[in-house]
């Protein structure tokens, strides 16, 4: 169906989706064109030249060939792309064809004119076939679905004012039945399995062939004001069951239902009926039916045609049938050829419900219908500029069912629509989705916005994993960035790899740039730096970063071990940032010596403390030790708060120096702590009570060093002051018997809550003397109880082995032999026994005596210790 049409078949398509619009829009110009569902495709071939001479009457459809009726009596045999497949003459009627059908089988073809005449012809052989002269005009033809089988009696019925059946009988005999009469015409047949349905001028009927009776009347409901007999009746069959009944505006759904048995037996009704599940008018006289999907498939004609005596143009509706409503789903208007000169009944619509394809025809014209595939999907949404629904669809579930378009061709497209309307950064962001890691499209694209000064849209979706372009993409990119925004060339340099593009080139072109324009561009020789560092030409990177004081310095040196480079730049570098200065030197300590680093800081006496600040920290004695001295200088100077910790945790440095230094600066806690180290605990006490006059620490230093004498001293010094002798007299108790202060206070001074100090001194005698009673109850308990346990324990027996052997004379103690008269025996309860006869006294075991006296004693040779 994929054909070349002519001018004006692309017009008909053109035309078809412009009215379609219009309709479906609702004369709402700003509401969102809606998709058509049907494409329209008009036929051409050797139908057109069919139609140039004669014009088509009627038609019907088979999926393997279309049989079309003409003005002229003649019936052609075509294919559904409109070439004749004609390999036989068929006898012409004298008049125009009025209905043609076709047996399911595809094998023969019943038609019928106003001549009288009844053609049944068959295509591949002569058998069945017949030829009628009535005396009346036919207007309609129905074959039996099943005329092409031997044994299906090869029936077909015809209809004038009379519904008669055609049969074959005895001998090849054609016998004639009439079914029906007495309703005027009979203007349309259509049989579908056992049921049969026509219309006349009251109504349609249905009849079943089976038991040969009509079943049930669908009446005719046109709207009022309507002429009847300018409206043929239209009968579909959708299935074997189901049934659809348009009659100018009025349409109903109709279901065939079977009827309970008992029920048709006892009121001698048939076994079926017809039940109309849908009806309703519409604003339209409709001219066929069909079926696709869900949805009822009319051909109609606006209902302005009455008004205006001129031909409308046909629509083809999708509707929703409801039971007394529907919804339309759209509505296409169709550019029939010549369409202003026909009316409502010389359309025809048929349809291949198998296929979804529907025949639209007018005198001149043939034009296919069938659902819209993927591809036009897609093609209308590319037309009317929905690209970003046009990718989905190609990247969705339906692509595999995609012939015409591709993912990378809708992708393409959409770019170029988006570059054309200026939406850079929208396109730049697709290519990633749409050109992958296809390089020769990447270019193709970059080149593109290169042409529209746009590279820097582009520029951050660039591939640079395993699909990388040519070095000259990224080359251009980046002259773009340098003559336009150098921030955007320093980031791009730093995220870019090296190996993206000629770093020489790129190194020349920034050199020109800086000399041509600004050598002071801190920006661009921050990228120039970069880019030495690229080329491994690391003095220049480093003097560069110098120069510029960035920090990035430290990030080349330790990531190239540049080391030895930097033992002339230690100070350079501690000025550019001490903390980073330090972490590198600490770090890479092997290759810069703390020693190198402090006689380049010795005139930089703020930058040597931070590093030697920071050394102790690291490693507070191996690696520090040997500054300690020069530590206590410069933590004195600049971080006092330091200082005694520092002092209290080292051991390396001159402790005489170190207070002369405190001394110097007046830091009497530091001074406090050296002078008690160097045993001068007097001096420190002095510096306590009378610098800093404070009485706790004097105390808590007197409880460090527990001397009497510094007791003795801060008791002389408390007594000068009232206030501190309620102090010591709080806290002292637990080193110092109270009465040595209360005895020396002289008499007549006023001591501050002295009193309350006293009541606590008693308060805590009286606590511990009570505690010490409870305790000695405690302890005689204990003591009575665990004597107690140790008298029944001595009370038990014991158990002597008949193995266990004297101690002294190292024979067993138990004698089995009656012969031998039995000794006594003693077992002490360190578990050794003896023969009564071999101890000289039984107060202590010989055994256990003799270890006491002599570790080894009493122990066989072999089992003493060494």
């Amino acid at each position: 169906m994929e054909e070349t049409i002519s001018k004006f078949e692309h017009d008909f398509v053109e035309q078809a989706a412009e009215m379609s619009h219009s309709f479906v829009a609702d004369d709402d110009d700003e509401e969102e064109e809606v998709e058509p569902k049907l494409k329209y495709e008009r036929l051409s071939n050797d139908i057109t030249l069919i139609l140039k001479k004669d014009a088509a009457s009627c038609i019907a459809v088979h999926p393997k060939f279309m049989c079309l009726g003409t003005n002229w009596g003649a019936l052609h045999l075509l294919d559904h792309l409109g070439h004749s497949s004609q390999q036989q003459e068929f006898p012409t009627h004298g008049m125009a064809i009025k209905m043609v059908d076709i047996d399911s089988g595809g094998d023969y073809i019943g038609s019928c004119s106003n001549d009288g005449k009844v053609m049944v012809s068959g295509l591949y052989s002569t058998e069945n076939c017949h030829t009628l002269m009535l005396d009346r005009p036919v207007k309609a033809i129905a074959l039996d679905p099943l005329y092409y089988k031997s044994g299906s009696g090869r029936r077909f019925v015809t209809g004038d004012d009379r519904l008669i059946l055609h049969e074959k009988v005895f001998l090849s005999r054609l016998k004639s039945t009439t079914l029906f009469e007495g309703e005027g015409l009979i203007t349309n047949i259509k049989w579908k399995s056992r049921f049969l349905a026509w219309a006349s001028t009251t109504g349609v009927r249905v009849y079943d062939m089976s038991i040969r009776r009509v079943i049930s009347v669908v009446k005719k409901d046109i709207s009022p004001g309507i002429n009847a007999d300018n409206y043929r009746c239209i009968l579909y069959w959708k299935d074997d069951l189901t049934l659809v009944v348009a009659w100018a505006d009025d349409v109903k759904v109709c279901v065939i239902r079977r009827r309970p048995d008992a029920d048709a037996e006892r009121l001698n009704l048939p076994s079926y009926y017809v039940e109309i599940v849908s009806m309703f008018n519409i604003d339209s006289f409709v001219a066929g039916a069909g079926w696709l999907g869900n949805h009822l498939a009319l051909l109609v004609v606006p209902k302005d045609e009455e008004l205006s005596g001129k031909g409308q143009r046909p629509q083809m509706k999708l509707i929703e049938p409801h039971q007394e409503s529907y919804n339309e789903i759209s509505a296409d208007v169709l550019s029939i050829r010549g369409f202003q000169e026909y009316a409502c009944n010389e359309y025809h619509l048929e349809c291949l419900a198998e296929e979804g394809q529907f025949f639209i025809v007018s005198p001149k014209d043939v034009v296919l219908a069938k659902p819209r595939n993927p591809d036009d999907h897609v093609q209308w949404l590319m037309e009317h500029q929905k690209y970003e629904e046009a990718l989905e669809a190609v990247t969705g579930p339906q692509a595999r069912e995609l012939k015409c378009y591709s993912a990378l061709q809708v992708g393409r497209t959409y770019l170029d629509f988006l570059l054309s309307n200026g939406e850079f950064q929208t396109a730049a962001k697709l290519c990633v989705k749409i050109l992958g890691k296809e390089k020769n499209l990447w270019e193709e694209e970059v080149f593109k916005f290169a042409r529209l000064h746009q590279l820097r849209a582009v520029t951050p979706y660039l591939p640079r994993g395993e699909c990388r372009l040519d070095p000259h993409i990224y080359e251009m990119v980046l002259f773009e960035f340098l003559k336009t925004d150098s921030g955007g060339f320093l980031r791009l340099v730093r995220e870019w790899s090296p190996n993206l593009y000629n770093i020489a080139a790129v190194m020349n072109a920034v050199l020109e740039h800086i000399l041509r324009h600004d050598p002071d561009d801190s920006t661009l020789l921050e990228a120039l730096a970069i880019l030495y560092s690229h080329e491994k030409k690391y003095d220049r990177a480093l003097a560069m970063y110098l120069k510029l004081q960035h920090a990035d310095v430290f990030r080349l040196i330790a990531q190239h071990q540049l080391f030895p480079t930097v033992h002339d730049k230690i100070l350079a570098l501690m000025e550019l940032d001490a903390n980073q200065a330090c972490a590198l030197f600490l770090e890479h300590s092997e290759h810069i010596p703390p020693d190198l680093v402090v006689s380049r800081l010795q005139t930089k006496t703020p930058l040597l403390f931070k590093y030697l600040d920071a050394l102790y920290m690291k490693e507070p004695k191996e690696g520090s030790r040997k500054f300690h001295g020069l530590l206590v200088t410069l933590y004195a100077e600049y971080a006092q708060e330091k200082l005694l910790s520092f002092l209290r945790s080292s051991d390396y440095y001159p402790i005489q120096d170190a207070l002369d230094i405190c001394q110097q600066r007046g830091y009497i806690p530091e001074m406090i702590f050296l002078l008690a180290r160097m045993g001068n605990t007097r001096d420190a006490l002095r510096l306590i009570m009378g610098q800093l006059k404070d009485i706790n620490q004097a105390i808590e230093f007197c409880k460090t060093y527990d001397d009497p004498e510094l007791w003795e001293q801060l008791i002389g010094y408390s007594l000068a002051k009232p206030e501190f002798v309620n102090v010591l007299l709080r806290n002292i108790g637990t080193h110092v018997d109270p009465r040595l202060l209360i005895q020396r206070i002289e008499y007549g001074v006023e001591v501050p809550g002295l009193r309350d100090s006293l009541v606590k001194i008693l308060h805590d005698y009286n606590l511990q003397i009570s505690l010490q009673e409870e305790s000695q109850k405690i302890l005689v308990s204990d003591c009575f109880s665990l004597h107690e346990r140790l008298v029944r324990i001595h009370q038990r027996g014991m158990a002597i082995r008949d193995d266990q052997i004297c101690g002294a004379c190292h024979q067993k103690v138990i004698v089995s032999d009656t012969r031998k008269p039995t000794a006594g025996m003693v077992v002490f309860f360190c578990r050794h026994a003896f023969h009564t006869d071999c101890l000289n006294t039984v107060d202590t075991c010989p055994i256990c005596y003799a270890m006491k006296l002599k570790p080894n004693a009493g122990i066989p040779e072999k089992l003493r210790k060494p």
